[in-house]
């Protein structure tokens, strides 16, 4: 009969921490580890400053496009909660309000 799994493979019983070099060894890479991955209780890295919304040359585009999409993502939760509240007789006017403000705020007149 075939088994459909092979036998795991073997393991060396020993312990990596009988001799006294396994365990300067495993010291030696604890104290490697937490200086690179900064453990907690010490001071965080020193961040890079820069704020989303300001026109630098190193921001990518797909940085600026993923922002773009969760803040455009947000603002239609936000109009569809807000658009439940609204009784059905008043959501045509608040819809009407705010377009007339978005064509304003884009420098579209009334009469266009």
């Amino acid at each position: 009969m075939i088994k459909p799994t092979p036998n795991p493979p073997e393991t060396d019983p020993t312990s990596p921490y009988e001799s006294l070099d396994s365990n300067k060894l495993h010291d030696a890479a604890d104290r490697a580890l937490d200086h690179y991955l900064c453990p907690p209780g010490s001071p965080p890295p020193p961040r890079k400053k820069r704020t989303m919304y300001a026109v630098t040359a190193d921001f990518k585009n797909e940085e600026l496009l993923a922002n773009a999409c969760e803040t455009l993502a947000s603002a239609r939760t936000i109009a569809n909660d807000f658009a439940n509240l609204i009784p059905a007789s008043q959501r045509s006017a608040a819809g009407n309000c705010a377009i007339d403000h978005a064509r304003r705020a884009g420098g579209e007149s009334d009469a266009g």
